[in-house]
């Protein structure tokens, strides 16, 4: 071999990939490790088919689907049911009293200690519209909307942590390393825009959820169903904007070169996430004119900014309403909104439920209300999944950290039994399903854990949740979770 063939052969010897290898391994490791990443071996589940140049075009899903897109409203840290939506007039009776022995024996909590004293509801409920739905007085606005929403009342969780819950809720598990809701949604419908990201993540309340941003990640999945993460003020994506004296004809010329080089790159190993990259450059340029045209809170009249209780300019839940429903007129797939401090252990005046806890209802209430009477003018409700819950619920007893008690008033973590609730997108408007006991602690009737929550969402979007599966690791993964079977669709909240 003489010196120029040498140079060529190993130059193609460079080009091959750990892929290639270990597909032409003979003793069958390549195989094994090629189901592991995904491929079609052994059984495992395929992946959806994907236009690789194009991974978020709108796709249809596998069954008549009433809902299109999903704005989820999380309450970081927890509201409690028991000021909200899940009326208690036993709990009430027993305020003050010494919890029974039975109650706490055998119990794990985050902060109770000793024998707490219950703690009845702290505020009064009245039961609303023809539904007779039990709405606390701390929710004036939402009340009116009570025959449009559908309650699950029997929630529980295995999690009693905010960080594990969390991922559980979003994800499917309490580990790292999962798709949240919004990246399984996107996968498999992609987005009916373009020019925007699928799915748009809104933190409110001066902080993210305790589980970070694992909670709108991708986890296995291609990266390109990554939730993107904008803001309600200012530029909505940091670094979106050209640096200056790039012209806009400069940046589509350097990102024609660095797709011609990423899909070289991509033919020749394969790899799903040169292929996201490319479709991250293309989007970032079509979002420099579409986002901010999106994100332009003063485009809307007084009229709206009054309903909502909105101001321009500044970061707040009400504007993540408002662009909330913006963005889902436009077509994004998934619009998550998180709004940090429902942690209500009454530690301070801030985590109080007499005070703390107001100022954070009045500061949801108007602008959700806003949310749900818009969509349903515009006749967008009927074809959008609105969900508002947080990730388990509170106790009935007081909490006592250090065994005594406290100067404000406050809840331990419960995961036994909490209260999420749902409008639109095909759900059963009016209705309240399943219980929890007489004292709001465990779920006891018609029970829903969080698996049969993702399963129904999917099957309002169109998915049957046992077949909408990414193979990763030699198994058809889902998020309704593999190792928990027999999860059924919640059909008793279904329209």
């Amino acid at each position: 071999m003489n010196r120029l063939e040498n140079e060529i052969h190993l130059a193609e010897l460079s080009h091959q990939t750990r892929r290639h290898f270990l597909a032409k391994c003979s003793t069958g490791l390549g195989a094994m490790w090629m189901a592991s990443m995904g491929q079609n071996l052994f059984g495992a589940s395929q992946a959806l088919v994907k236009d690789t140049s194009n991974p978020l075009a709108p796709a249809m899903p596998m069954l008549p689907g009433k809902a299109k897109r999903v704005i989820y409203l999380h309450m970081a840290g927890a509201p409690s049911h028991l000021e909200l939506f899940d009326y208690k007039p036993e709990l009430e009776k027993l305020n003050g009293k010494d919890c029974p022995k039975e109650f706490i024996e055998g119990k794990q909590f985050a902060f109770i200690q000793g024998v707490p004293k219950m703690l009845g509801p702290q505020f009064p409920f009245k039961q609303h519209g023809q539904s007779g739905a039990w709405i606390s007085d701390r929710l004036p606005h939402l009340s009116t909307m009570a025959d449009d929403l559908c309650f699950i009342k029997s929630m529980h969780t295995d999690q009693f942590n905010h960080g594990p819950a969390q991922l559980l809720v979003h994800t499917g598990t309490q580990n790292l390393g999962a798709p949240s809701i919004g990246a399984w949604a996107t996968y498999g419908l992609g987005s009916e825009n373009q020019n925007l990201p699928g799915f748009i993540v809104l933190t409110s309340g001066g902080k993210n959820p305790d589980a970070g941003k694992s909670v709108w990640g991708s986890g296995y999945l291609p990266s390109v169903y990554q939730g993107v993460q904008c803001r309600s003020q200012g530029e909505p994506v940091l670094y979106l904007q050209n640096p200056d004296g790039v012209t806009r004809d400069m940046r589509r010329r350097s990102i024609d070169a660095l797709d011609r080089i990423n899909q070289k790159i991509a033919k020749e190993t394969g790899d799903p996430e040169t292929v996201t990259r490319i479709a991250q450059y293309e989007m970032a340029y079509r979002m420099q004119m579409h986002a901010t045209d999106a994100f332009d809170l003063k485009q809307e009249n007084e009229d709206t900014h009054a309903m909502y209780g909105t101001e321009p300019g500044k970061e707040s839940f009400a504007n993540n309403c408002l662009l909330a429903r913006r963005l889902a007129e436009r077509g994004v797939r998934y619009i998550q909104l998180f709004d940090w401090g429902w942690d209500s252990h009454g530690t301070g005046k801030d985590t109080d439920l007499k005070t703390g806890f107001t100022d954070l209802c009045n500061r949801i209430d108007k602008p959700i209300t806003a949310l749900l009477k818009d969509l349903k003018r515009r006749g967008m409700l009927e074809d959008t999944l609105v969900v508002w819950g947080g990730e388990f619920g509170r106790t009935p007893m007081r909490e006592n950290r250090g065994g005594g008690e406290m100067s404000f008033v406050g809840r331990d973590h419960n995961p036994g039994g909490f209260t999420i609730w749902m409008a639109g997108g095909g759900v059963k408007a009016g209705t309240s399903y399943g219980e929890t006991d007489p004292i709001g602690y465990e779920a006891i009737k018609d029970k829903v854990s969080v698996h049969e929550l993702h399963a129904t969402m999917l099957h309002l979007l169109g998915f049957d949740h046992e077949k909408l599966t990414f193979p990763f690791q030699g198994v058809g993964q889902r998020l309704s979770n593999i190792t928990k079977p027999g999860t059924k669709v919640v059909k008793g909240v279904l329209g």
